[in-house]
């Protein structure tokens, strides 16, 4: 089930969701099969429960949607990016802990 604080992204939302968050977004590049990608998503759903009136969050499935993990170069998965003002700031490729995602982004 979904956290209510992340938006599901698609191919065809992925560009005005960025663009229409009125704050930095957290995007999770993942795919069901992905064994850190289970791991992660948890993590990615205490952050936006944590920080939800810092940063939005989001969540695009790569193989349902190629398009927009192929604009943004994922080769690897989980890879979390930090949008701001509709561009990639932050890149991090792999699962972490949820400090070490709180302290890439800025967080804490």
């Amino acid at each position: 089930m979904e956290h209510s604080a992340i938006t599901v992204l698609t191919d065809e939302t992925f560009d005005k969701a960025v663009a229409d968050a009125n704050k930095p977004m957290i995007v999770d590049f993942w795919a069901p099969w992905c064994g850190p990608c289970r791991t992660v998503g948890p993590i990615i759903e205490q952050i936006a429960g944590d920080h939800a009136g810092k940063v939005a969050v989001g969540k695009l499935n790569v193989d349902e949607n190629p398009a927009t993990a192929s604009k943004f170069g994922i080769m690897s998965i989980p890879t979390i990016i930090l949008f701001k003002a509709g561009k990639p700031d932050k890149k991090v490729i792999g699962a972490r802990s949820k400090a070490d995602f709180e302290r890439e982004f800025e967080l804490a």
